[in-house]
């Protein structure tokens, strides 16, 4: 074993996945760093949420390993919590927010293991972070998109996990949800948690990561946002398909990136 390897929260090597034979991800090598909070961008179809999927045995890789401090996933999933997105779940089923929660709580209880009291005491704590916990008895279905999406952080957030995986978490939210994400994300990395976090709007990359991986079919580039996110790289990314290179490069001058911890 890599003593180097073994304390990364995520190590990717020559990972490829593809889907009805058509590659999605090329030979992907990546290695993401404790404490790092993680934005992967790039265009539609570009193998974004595959390689999260990939991460956590969700589609099947044709070659390459990965490894969630040291471990298969399977013998660390404890470690990890995974935000899917919202158009991927089946809203109407019959769960309360306070249901959906309480999910997140299985994987340290077992199969054989009854939700007590301390179990709904964690999970009502993690609505009320969220602010939603006066909706918990209410069923998911009724709940509007903001509100879906902070029940699926607050169960996330009941995992009590060192690594998270967010699927587009900031998708058709109102503007009060991107800032409680903004604020839970930032509040984890305190804690020494590694985020990473499928986004797409440019303009805020900067602002809300410290680190970045580019990604279209193959790794473009990845590291510390003062070093890849760049007017070159994102044109290598998104190619003619990028129309805001020159906004995007203006917001660049605007902001300063936050620093790496």
């Amino acid at each position: 074993m890599n003593p180097q390897v073994d304390s990364l929260p995520l190590s990717v090597r020559d990972v490829t996945v593809a889907y009805h034979r058509k590659p999605v991800l090329w030979n992907v090598t990546l290695d993401i760093p404790r404490g790092a909070l993680v934005g992967l961008v790039g265009p539609n179809g570009a193998g974004k949420s595959t390689l999260l999927k990939a991460v956590i045995d969700m589609v099947p890789r044709i070659s390459g390993q990965v490894l969630i401090f040291g471990s298969a996933y399977r013998q660390s999933r404890s470690r990890l919590a995974y935000v899917p997105q919202r158009e991927s779940v089946d809203w109407d089923f019959p769960a309360t927010a306070l249901d959906v929660v309480l999910m997140g709580t299985y994987g340290r209880l077992g199969w054989f293991k009854r939700i007590g009291q301390s179990e709904r005491e964690q999970a009502l704590a993690a609505l009320a972070q969220m602010e939603i916990d006066h909706l918990a008895n209410r069923q998911i279905s009724q709940l509007s998109g903001g509100q879906q999406q902070r029940t699926f952080l607050a169960r996330a957030l009941v995992q009590g996990a060192d690594l998270y995986l967010m699927d587009e978490p900031f998708a058709a939210v109102d503007a009060a949800t991107e800032k409680a994400i903004v604020q839970l994300m930032r509040g984890l990395q305190s804690q020494g948690k590694t985020i990473i976090v499928v986004h797409h709007d440019l303009h805020t990359v900067p602002e809300y990561f410290d680190h970045l991986v580019l990604l279209n079919l193959r790794l473009v580039a990845a590291g510390p946002m003062a070093t890849v996110f760049t007017k070159d790289n994102l044109q290598k990314t998104y190619g003619g398909k990028l129309t805001l290179l020159d906004e995007v490069g203006e917001a660049m001058r605007r902001r300063e990136p936050r620093a790496t911890p």
